[in-house]
């Protein structure tokens, strides 16, 4: 099967494959730049990016801003001609001034989610940076995609559509994650192509539309494609990599756990997440951490009410403290058996894709 290319504007991705922003730090340059080299979107995590800075807690905002200016250069370096986008929640303190230091480093796409991004429009105005929100319904696109043609003139360049398999922070309550009739995601996709339909026909533009959330194989690309999908964000594939900026424990752990470990957690935003249930999880829903200081990193967490630090257990993950760390997982990452490269799981996934092609003939 020849993989259709993805445009979004100006930009074209050979490979319509989007990775997936995971923070903090997983989603760093390398892996960002890895993925555009092979023809797809690089995405670096813009939350918390500064973590391994010395004193980063004491000046945090500077910190982020000057790694991500540092951390975009080092990816356009190591993939000059690729696609490199950031990902944002919205739910970030420092999101604004985040998203002006990206657009003046000219990154190429910002996608936001966590939250609806009602003024990404305004910050990146005057720029050629693209703009994508995340979203989990076809009312969620229709909302954002209306606000931003009230008040910007403007639609989203594409949207990401992340169903009930994803990992970390997700966009459904609890009993529908864990309840058994989960929406699938194809429907989800089905959803919001309608919603955006009389918008893509009042401007005469096509807004490209981006599955996600338990992809993980060449089967799934195909199926979702065929469900009307122009690409798939990808990102629990791609975590075992020797180009993947974790630690080599947190890689470890993904080809470590099995499907019975992941598990859905209450995250101190106020969020489900999708996580593995490690000795932290355990210890947490024992008995809550005492929080001694706040890093003020997220809208909504309040440190009196809150069962740990968010931000203290991912870069414990990232950085390989896998007792004392939150370790974000999407739901198949117990299917994830080995390490590999970026241009192996590529290869892998084309090859499944021709399979999955065939079959579907």
């Amino acid at each position: 099967m020849k993989l259709p290319s993805l445009k979004i504007g100006d930009l074209t991705a050979t490979l319509p494959i989007v990775l997936g922003g995971m923070g903090v730090g997983i989603s760093g340059p390398r892996l960002a730049a890895a993925i555009a080299k092979e023809g797809g979107i690089g995405v670096i995590s813009g939350v918390g990016i500064g973590f391994s800075e010395p004193n980063y807690f004491a000046n945090q905002v500077e910190i982020d801003k000057q790694a991500l200016a540092r951390k975009i250069k080092q990816a356009r370096e190591l993939a000059p001609a690729g696609i490199l986008g950031v990902n944002f929640l919205v739910a970030m303190n420092n999101y604004a001034e985040m998203v002006k230091t990206a657009v003046a480093e000219g990154i190429d796409i910002i996608i936001s989610g966590a939250g609806l991004p009602t003024k990404l429009p305004e910050l990146v105005a005057g720029s050629k940076t693209m703009i994508a929100p995340i979203v989990s319904s076809g009312k969620a696109a229709k909302l954002i995609t209306k606000y931003w043609s009230k008040h910007y003139n403007r639609l989203p360049d594409m949207v990401i559509v992340e169903g009930t398999m994803a990992g970390g922070h997700l966009g459904f309550k609890e009993d529908v994650l864990l309840g058994e009739n989960k929406p699938l995601l194809k429907d989800l996709v089905s959803d919001v192509i309608q919603a955006l339909k009389p918008f893509s026909e009042q401007y005469n533009v096509k807004i490209p539309i981006v599955a996600a959330g338990g992809i993980f194989t060449g089967a799934d690309i195909v199926e979702h494609l065929q469900a009307g999908a122009d690409a798939v964000q990808m990102s629990t594939r791609f975590v075992a990599t020797a180009e993947c900026d974790a630690a080599e424990a947190f890689k470890e752990a993904y080809i470590d756990c099995k499907e019975e470990d992941i598990t859905i957690i209450k995250s101190p935003v106020g969020m489900p997440g999708r996580a593995i249930n490690n000795k932290f999880i355990q210890q947490i829903t024992d008995s809550k951490e005492k929080i001694t200081r706040c890093y003020r990193c997220l809208h909504g967490c309040n440190p009196a009410t809150a069962p740990y630090c968010i931000s203290k257990a991912l870069i414990n993950a990232v950085k390989g403290n896998m007792d004392e760390g939150l370790i974000f997982v999407g739901s198949n990452a117990y299917r994830v058996n080995k390490m590999s490269t970026v241009p192996e799981v590529i290869a892998e996934l084309k090859q499944e894709i021709d399979l999955a092609w065939e079959a579907s003939k």
